[in-house]
């Protein structure tokens, strides 16, 4: 994101670790394993401090001193919900999102909620990281493994999300713009009619959300409220449902906003009895780098809660320190 100019508008809260030493903190963690227990404080403390890209290194640093693999050694010392995320925290984003779609195909039933939370947020080049992680991790194509685990549209809508090919241009079109908002508007009248006719125009509003820029995508939802006087995400709540709906409407959320987006994810994780622990580890993991300090304040915007003290509350232990490091103080 630095390149781009939009380092200054979307932060992380995690930031490279100033006067790093990869063999030091190989040592140290080294140190903390070693011997009849571990020391879990220090493992969390040093992990959560620095950046992906460093704990990459300590890992090599790690193996050319001992000769061992850190992420095997961390899984044997540390258990449930507070291993998933620091072992999360160890692996490069693309390879942490495989291995999320991964355990959200594996076994009976399949975990919608995580395909179309990372596969409707990402950008093309995390899309196509994503693709050749999987396939390097586990020998296997994950458009495959997805076409083999759904069925019908949203199978359809996956795999177009899939190809990474979501135009980048900041450029919009205005003569698009009238004839996408036109087929978002018919399909959106039609869907609840069958037919030739819904299945087509399904499939043209589907290639607008899953190819469309975003900034042309806003201007057709603009142009759609104009049009019918109604909010895109309102209608497609009012007139879709199941798994293609949450699809679109995930499309939808992530164009107009993304850290609102994702600040709902974790609002929802969170709420009511139990907590959605795979969700909230996922965001916190996957976005530390990229936009969390924006997420946090969307948080705050929408529900005049603090996430950090929303996860103080729903969590415990070395898993809520460990969360809490990574989402730092409300300043």
């Amino acid at each position: 994101m630095s390149s781009s100019g939009k380092a200054g508008r979307y932060r992380g809260s995690v930031k490279d670790y100033p006067d790093f030493d990869a063999n030091q903190d190989a040592e140290a963690l080294y140190n903390a394993m070693k011997g009849f227990g571990s020391d879990k404080e220090a493992i969390l403390e040093l992990i959560t401090s620095r950046s992906n890209k460093q704990r990459h290194e300590i890992c090599q640093a790690y193996k050319a001193l001992y000769g061992k693999d850190l992420i095997a050694d961390l899984k044997y010392e540390l258990t449930g919900k507070f291993e998933r995320l620091i072992v999360g925290l160890m692996r490069p984003l693309e390879y942490f999102d495989a291995k999320e779609i991964k355990d959200a195909l594996k076994g009976i039933g399949t975990d919608e909620k995580c395909l179309i939370e990372i596969l409707a947020s990402r950008t093309n080049q995390q899309i196509r990281a994503l693709v050749e992680a999987y396939k390097d991790a586990y020998e296997r194509d994950l458009e495959e493994d997805v076409v083999a685990d759904t069925s019908g549209h949203f199978k359809k809508m996956l795999v177009v999300l899939l190809q990474g090919t979501r135009e980048d241009d900041d450029v919009v079109s205005e003569d698009l713009v009238q004839q996408d908002a036109q087929v978002v508007a018919e399909t959106l009248k039609l869907s609840d009619v069958s037919g030739d006719d819904s299945t087509s125009l399904e499939t043209r509003f589907m290639t607008v959300l899953c190819t469309q820029s975003y900034p042309q995508l806003r201007r057709v939802f603009q142009e759609f409220v104009k049009m019918t006087n109604h909010d895109v995400a309102h209608a497609i709540n009012k007139r879709m449902s199941g798994d293609v709906r949450d699809v679109f409407l995930a499309i939808v959320r992530s164009v107009k906003n993304k850290q609102a987006f994702f600040a709902d994810k974790l609002y929802k994780s969170m709420k009511g009895a139990g907590t959605d622990d795979r969700t909230l580890i996922r965001i916190i993991v996957s976005r530390s780098e990229i936009d969390l300090l924006n997420i946090r304040r969307e948080f705050w915007d929408i529900y005049d809660k603090s996430l950090y003290h929303m996860i103080e509350k729903d969590t415990s232990g070395d898993y809520c320190k460990a969360l809490l490091a990574i989402c730092g103080e409300e300043k």
